[in-house]
């Protein structure tokens, strides 16, 4: 290939790459072609330099700038852009153009994000996960703004600034970032029975997905959909991942917060380049005014779920995502979310939670973008023509011609262009009546804070529950005041008995008498749906296992582990102490990974396949058994050959269901052994 430079060195010796042909020139911002970008422009070699440098100015100017506000909530997150695929048409519920025909496709962003932590925390933490996703129907922007769990922390927006201060890293310490175990969160908690469904639910497995690919999402608010015909009905979104719910198990999480603080964005972008591209169906959850009447909890409420068992879940699309995004900057930093954005066939309900975040999207999107104009942002732009009287405001990059920036007006009498209008198509807003005193008070079917999260803790398998009461046991150990503990001890009497107890024995305490509900709780019939466990997916899709070798491992036992892994539709990665190249019996293999820099947190499973006298050297090795312990500890399978044992003696392996021989890992793979947990560690 010709050198694509006429210079390549300066006088200093600093690489000068200064391009001729076919290479687009570097310029300015405004378009002046630049010579030196290695050199400001200076009074003599050793001189200083000199402001006159326009080239140094903007360089630096755009530099000083280049970072924006980052989100109050939300701030770290990873996008992916894709398609929505409409399966089941239903015109009859709604006249919202993307649900009106099989098989029609919508372009669409989605965000997948972290509530706590600031934008450089990291990926793993226990927290709830944003789950927000932007239709760019031809009939303008829908966007969905959810999280991947149902139910929100509090009823009422005016509550949020509260929840948030208090989830935040403590105002006067600054720490701790991105995590909810410390005194002002669960003095909140404390003080707000309301946010103890949701806090169940972050403190279950559903607080530390395995990945955005395995995460479900939810709508969280109670909308409406609206037919051609004005016929109204409520509604609940919902996101299933085609590849099954999957969770972390907590010690696994805390060392990935180490091990790979980017380890769910990696995922993402790794599978989307791979083309194993994340799938997610689309159900609804519609139901009219007569059957919300009738449930013992109030649809407007954002801390609760309908079943269901009560309401099934209709499928009615897939959302395949496909493309990684080329500027994380340009698509993540300035993607702009608003519920507001609907289309016409959904429409709001009444949830105080919901009206509040109407509001507060627009208005935070100004703080951040800097301008009212975020909307001709590319990534925030409409797919669908647009246009309206709207004006000037910074940074506006339209320009549009002519004097109608006003309507009505009759500029069209004299020849002229009027602008646009209003269309009987258009979106229109659900009537209602509306009565009532205006009064700061909330319905007094909102009072039940215990039913729901009883609820949800009476559907989990044992092994969850375990789970759950050792996340607060441990969250409640970082709370330096125990009035507070006793107040969380007090309101969890009111969920369960038995949870209440398993956590006051985890903290030593005495248990207090149990809080004083507004409202009793009812039982309500356990969901199957809510448990992870019981409806897991056993696949190897889109899960990767971690390959040990070493000097003489068999060549041929490799090559089948690997074919049958990928056959099952899993990703293989081969693991060695060097990644250079080793001599096997029966050829030579680099590894893509290195020991030390490829522990077991990153795969869903693992294989050891080694020689006796590499298991033996492995075993003197701290990386090869923190390998191998750590996936054991962390409920996965071990595949290994004869060869292995005395690295698996060494790492404490015990055989169980999940510890199989080379032959048996794909199948084995499929599957967490939560029987095993019991053994390796005291749970709450």
């Amino acid at each position: 290939m010709a050198n694509p430079y006429d210079r390549t060195t300066g006088e200093g010796g600093e690489t000068q790459q200064i391009g001729r042909g076919d290479i687009p020139a570097l310029t300015t911002n405004h378009g002046t072609p630049i010579s030196d970008n290695q050199n400001s422009l200076r009074a003599g070699a050793r001189g200083p330099t000199l402001l006159e440098d326009f080239i140094l100015r903007e360089k630096i100017f755009h530099f000083d700038h280049e970072r924006i506000p980052e989100r109050i909530v939300h701030a770290r997150g990873s996008v992916a852009h894709g398609y929505f695929e409409c399966t089941d048409p239903i015109p009859e519920l709604s006249r919202a153009s993307l649900f009106s025909k099989k098989g029609k496709r919508t372009e669409t962003i989605v965000r997948f994000s972290t509530v706590a932590g600031g934008a450089g925390s990291v990926d793993t933490p226990r927290d709830v996960r944003g789950f927000a996703t932007k239709f760019y129907t031809d009939e303008g922007n829908w966007d969905l703004v959810g999280n991947n769990i149902p139910v929100f922390f509090i009823q009422d927006a005016i509550k949020f600034p509260d929840l948030v201060h208090s989830v935040k890293m403590e105002a006067d310490r600054g720490f701790p970032q991105a995590a909810s175990a410390h005194d002002t969160f669960w003095d909140f908690v404390s003080l707000m029975p309301e946010t103890l469904h949701t806090v169940i639910w972050a403190m279950s497995d559903r607080g530390i997905p395995r990945s955005y690919r395995m995460m479900q999402g939810f709508g969280i608010h109670t909308f409406k959909l609206v037919n051609a015909d004005g016929v109204e009905s409520f509604v609940k979104f919902h996101w299933r991942p085609r590849l099954g719910t999957q969770s972390l198990v907590w010690d696994e999480s805390a060392k990935l917060q180490g091990g790979d603080n980017d380890y769910h964005r990696r995922d993402l972008w790794e599978a989307i380049a791979a083309g194993n591209y994340p799938e997610y169906d689309l159900a609804i959850q519609s139901f009219d005014a007569e059957l919300a009447d009738s449930l013992p909890y109030d649809v407007l409420d954002a801390t609760k779920i309908i079943p269901e068992e009560v309401v099934p879940l209709r499928v009615i699309g897939r959302m395949v995502l496909d493309r990684n995004p080329d500027n994380h900057f340009a698509e993540n930093e300035q993607l702009a979310f608003l519920p507001s954005n609907v289309v016409p066939g959904i429409d709001f309900s009444d949830d105080s939670l919901l009206q509040g975040r109407l509001f507060s999207y627009l208005d935070t999107q100004k703080s951040r973008l800097g301008t009212t104009n975020f909307h001709q942002i590319p990534v925030n732009a409409p797919k669908c023509p647009y246009a309206n009287m709207m004006r000037d405001g910074m940074m506006q990059t339209h320009v549009p011609k002519g004097r109608a920036n006003y309507e009505p007006n009759s500029l069209d009498e004299a020849g002229e262009d009027p602008g646009p209008r209003p269309r009987e198509d258009g979106f229109r807003t659900a009537p209602q009546p509306v009565a009532g005193e205006k009064l700061r008070v909330r319905a007094e079917s909102f009072a039940d804070h215990y039913s729901q999260p009883r609820l949800f803790w009476n559907s989990q398998t044992q092994n969850e529950q375990a789970h759950i009461a050792s996340a607060i046991t441990f969250e409640l150990s970082k709370v330096g005041l125990d009035h507070i503990r006793l107040r969380v001890l007090s309101q969890l009497r009111n969920v369960d008995e038995g949870l209440a107890g398993r956590v006051a024995k985890g903290l030593a305490m005495d248990l207090p008498k149990a809080a004083v509900p507004e409202r009793p709780a009812i039982d309500l019939a356990p969901s199957d749906a809510l448990s992870i466990q019981k409806r897991w997916n056993a696949t190897l899709k889109g899960r990767k296992v971690g390959i040990l070798f070493d000097e003489g491992s068999d060549k041929a036992a490799l090559d089948a582990l690997i074919g049958a892994i990928e056959k099952a539709g899993g990703t293989p990665f081969t693991i060695a102490p060097k990644v250079g190249g080793l001599d096997l019996a029966g050829g030579r293999m680099k590894a893509d990974g290195q020991l030390a820099g490829s522990p077991s947190w990153l795969f869903d499973a693992v294989a050891l396949v080694l020689t006796d006298a590499a298991a033996k050297r492995l075993a003197a090795d701290s990386a090869a058994v923190g390998f191998v312990a750590d996936a054991f500890a962390h409920l996965k399978a071990i595949g290994h050959d004869e060869g292995a044992k005395p690295l698996l003696d060494r790492a404490g392996v015990k055989p169980d269901k999940g510890v199989v021989n080379l032959a048996d890992l794909p199948k084995a793979a499929t599957l967490r052994y939560w029987d095993r947990e019991a053994n390796l560690r005291d749970l709450a």
